[in-house]
C-alpha cells in the first residue's frame, strides 16, 4: 500500500510538473520521486504522468485521481496535526545503528519517551549507507548514523550528536599469546575486522594506519555486538567504538588497551531530509544533546 509520503510526492509532481522541482518541496532527488510515482503507478495499474524529456503532465486517469489523493492526505494531515502545547506525539520511523542503541542514543531516546507519553517510535535496525538511501527516499523520518566518509545528496542534512572513541579490545583468557605490547598484539593475535565496507569499517582502517600497524587477518563482521562476544570468548582482538552503555571496565572478560598515536572517534549523528514532517522531533533529540548542524 503507498504511504502518505507517496502520495504527497504525486502531488508535488502534479502540482509543479517537475520531478526535480517536486524533489525539491519534499526533500527528495528527482530520482527518488521518479521512483515513488512508478511504485504508485505499478499499484494503481495505471500511467499517471505522460513523461517528456522537459516535463511530467498527468494524464486522464491522474488528473481524475488528484482529488481522492488530496482528500487521503489532508485526512491524514488533520490525523497528525501536532498535540497542544509542547507535547510531542504520533508516530516517528527511524532507522539505528545496533551499537546506537546500546550508546547515547538509547539514553535521549528514553527521555523523550517519558517527556512525551503519545510519541511512538517504529525503529530499524541496520547500516549507515543503507538508511541513507531510505531517509533520502522519504522511507525513514530519520536515522542516527556514522558519519558519512562520502558528500551527501543535497537534499540530505547529517547533524553530529556524540562521539565514541575507537578502542583496542583484548580479551582476558585468549585462546593465543597474547602480546603485552599494543602493536605486537595487533601484529601477532586474530583481529576480529569491523566490515571494511562500512562506514565504521573506514575508522577502523584510518586508526590501524595512525598506529601503523599490521594486523593477522581473522573474521570479518559487520556487527560491533557479535566482535565484542567473540573478543571476550577469547577468538580474537579488534578495534571497535567504545560504545556509551558497555561497561567495559568491570566487564572480567576483556580489557581496553590503549593504542599509541590513535585520536580516530567515531561520530554517531542524526541524518534527515532538508525539511520533513517530523521536523518538532528530530529537533528535539539534537536539543537532548545540544547539537549544531555539521558545515557542509
Amino acid at each position: 500500500m503507498a504511504s502518505i509520503r507517496t502520495l504527497q510526492t504525486f502531488l508535488a509532481a502534479a502540482r509543479l510538473g517537475s520531478f526535480a522541482a517536486a524533489g525539491q518541496e519534499v526533500g527528495l532527488t528527482a530520482a527518488a520521486v521518479g521512483l515513488q510515482v512508478r511504485a504508485l503507478e505499478d499499484e494503481l495499474g495505471v500511467a499517471l504522468f505522460d513523461r517528456s524529456a522537459r516535463a511530467v503532465v498527468l494524464n486522464p486517469e491522474g488528473r481524475r485521481r488528484v482529488p481522492a489523493v488530496k482528500d487521503l492526505v489532508e485526512r491524514w494531515q488533520q490525523l497528525q496535526a501536532p498535540p497542544k502545547g509542547d507535547e510531542l506525539g504520533g508516530t516517528v520511523v527511524m532507522g539505528a545503528l545496533v551499537s546506537a542503541l546500546m550508546g547515547a542514543f538509547a539514553d535521549a531516546l528514553w527521555t523523550l519517551k517519558r517527556r512525551h507519553p503519545t510519541l511512538e517510535v517504529t525503529l530499524f535496525a541496520g547500516q549507515s549507507a543503507d538508511f541513507m538511501t531510505r531517509v533520502e527516499r522519504g522511507e525513514l523520518d530519520a536515522a542516527v548514523v556514522t558519519q558519512p566518509p562520502v558528500r551527501l545528496p543535497a537534499s540530505l542534512a547529517w547533524t553530529p550528536l556524540y562521539r565514541e572513541p575507537m578502542v583496542l579490545i583484548v580479551p582476558t583468557r585468549p585462546h593465543f599469546t597474547l602480546p603485552e605490547a599494543p602493536l605486537q598484539m595487533l601484529g601477532q593475535c586474530p583481529f576480529m575486522r569491523f566490515d571494511r565496507r562500512t562506514w565504521t569499517g573506514h575508522l577502523v582502517n584510518e586508526a590501524l594506519a595512525q598506529c601503523r600497524a599490521t594486523v593477522v587477518e581473522g573474521m570479518e563482521l559487520n556487527s560491533v555486538e557479535a566482535i565484542v562476544e567473540l573478543v571476550r570468548q577469547g577468538f580474537g582482538i579488534s578495534i571497535v567504538p567504545r560504545l556509551a552503555n558497555l561497561r567495559w571496565g568491570r566487564d572480567k572478560a576483556l580489557r581496553v588497551v590503549p593504542m599509541p598515536r590513535v585520536t580516530v572517534q567515531r561520530h554517531v549523528g542524526l541524518l534527515e531530509r532538508r525539511g520533513h514532517g517530523r521536523e518538532r522531533f528530530t529537533q528535539a533529540l539534537k536539543d537532548h544533546f545540544g547539537a549544531r548542524p555539521a558545515r557542509r
